[in-house]
This record gives C-alpha cells, sequence and structure tokens, in this order.
C-alpha cells in the first residue's frame, strides 16, 4: 500500500500560520522568523517561506531586514499612539454603519464571536481571546459594509494586536468582557449613535491601558511554536 505523503503547505497557509501565532502572542514583537526552521515544520522551500513573509511584509506584521532576515514588527511608541487614534476616528462611524444595516444572521455571527472570546478567557487563553476580539472589530467593518474602511480597519487591528503584545499594563487590555455586549445590543437595536459612542469610549479605554514604555523581550523557540500551532490544526480538523 502506497503511503499517502501530506500535501506541502502553500505560502498563504504558512502565512495564515504565522499571522496567528503573532496575534494570539505567541510569537512576540520582535522576534527573528527564520527561514530555514520555517521551511522544516511546514516541509516547504524557502523561496514559499519568504513569499509567507513578504504577504505578512505588507500587512505590516513583519520586518525584513536586509542581510538580518525577518521578525515580528515591533511598534514604536509613537506608532502605538497614532493606530489608536485612527481607530477612534474609523470605527465609531463603522459601528453606526453597522448598526444600520445588520441583520439578524449578521447579529448571531457577533454574539458567536464574544463566545467565543470570553470562553477563551475564561481558559486563561489570553492571546486568543486578543486574537478573536480584533476578528469581532472585523466582523464589524464587514457588517457596515465599507469594504475600503474594512481594509484599513483589518490592518490596524493586526497592528493593535502586536501593540497590546508590547504595551499592555494590564489585564483590560484585553475588550472588556462587557464592551463587545453592550456594542451588540446597540446594533441589534439599530442605534447607531449609541454604538459610534460605545465603541469610541471602548478604544479610548484600551489605547489608556497600554503603558507606553520601551519593553523587551527574550528568545522564542519558533519550531516548537509553529509545530504545536500545526497539531492544533490538525485536531481542531479532525
Amino acid at each position: 500500500m502506497t503511503e499517502t505523503r501530506p500535501v506541502p503547505a502553500s505560502a498563504e497557509q504558512i502565512a495564515e500560520g504565522l499571522s496567528r501565532a503573532i496575534h494570539e502572542h505567541r510569537l512576540g514583537p520582535g522576534a527573528k522568523l527564520g527561514e530555514d526552521e520555517i521551511g522544516a515544520v511546514y516541509g516547504v522551500s524557502r523561496t514559499v517561506v519568504r513569499a509567507a513573509l513578504q504577504a505578512l511584509s505588507h500587512q505590516r506584521l513583519v520586518t525584513i531586514r536586509r542581510h538580518r532576515g525577518a521578525f515580528v514588527a515591533q511598534p514604536s511608541i509613537r506608532e502605538a499612539s497614532e493606530v489608536f487614534e485612527a481607530r477612534a476616528l474609523l470605527e465609531p462611524r463603522m459601528a453606526q454603519a453597522a448598526a444600520e444595516r445588520a441583520d439578524t444572521a449578521a447579529i448571531m455571527r457577533l454574539r458567536a464571536h464574544i463566545a467565543a472570546e470570553h470562553t477563551a478567557l475564561a481558559a486563561g487563553m489570553n492571546g486568543r481571546s486578543l486574537y478573536l476580539s480584533g476578528k469581532f472589530h472585523i466582523e464589524l467593518a464587514r457588517i457596515a459594509d465599507q469594504r475600503i474602511v474594512a481594509g484599513f480597519v483589518e490592518e490596524l487591528i493586526a497592528r493593535s494586536s502586536l501593540i497590546i503584545a508590547l504595551y499592555w499594563r494590564r489585564q483590560s487590555a484585553l475588550c472588556e468582557r462587557h464592551a463587545h455586549h453592550a456594542l451588540i445590543e446597540a446594533v441589534a437595536a439599530g442605534q447607531g449613535e449609541r454604538a459610534a459612542e460605545l465603541m469610541h469610549s471602548h478604544l479610548v479605554d484600551l489605547h489608556s491601558a497600554l503603558d507606553l514604555r520601551e519593553q523587551s523581550y527574550g528568545p522564542v523557540r519558533l519550531r516548537e511554536i509553529l509545530s504545536r500551532s500545526l497539531e492544533q490544526d490538525g485536531e481542531a480538523s479532525s
């Protein structure tokens, strides 16, 4: 009987795996992303790995330094402030538009997001909770049906996750347990102005929870982190 070999991962799949590890804070800001290690985990060539890293570089999740390689991006203090200021400008109007357009199916998707978020938080999976919290905000942008704004919001949220990993001061840097519930209720009731107010307040609270001082991180076991991610993907699909 011929043994079936696993299909090598694509650049898109590798980028998604690395992105999730970054968003879930298993790979911290400044972590070295060695091409050989990544290629060994996914069973692909350096060419494929480089394509994945270039894609993440375009999303500003990864910084590629000539002759030094790729690293998880490390936002500056100035960038941290600017990202949250930009979110505070964009997302309240987006929340208002979502309240004007949301149907029953959309509300159910939002409720499923925060249920999963709180389950992760209760299990002590703070990085996973933060990742799901970001997906909640992206889903709101999609419901608002503002594609250009949604693209900006998705990039800002990706950078926010790194910023929170680098600068968070307290547990409430994770989306507060009741903040998303209140937003959903306003969206479900079609209360656009209320949704905008809640979103603005929520983002101001997140910004204020950051300790905007320089931080440092130690080395990470990249192969171990990515191998575990593949195991979890396998368990989820079985």
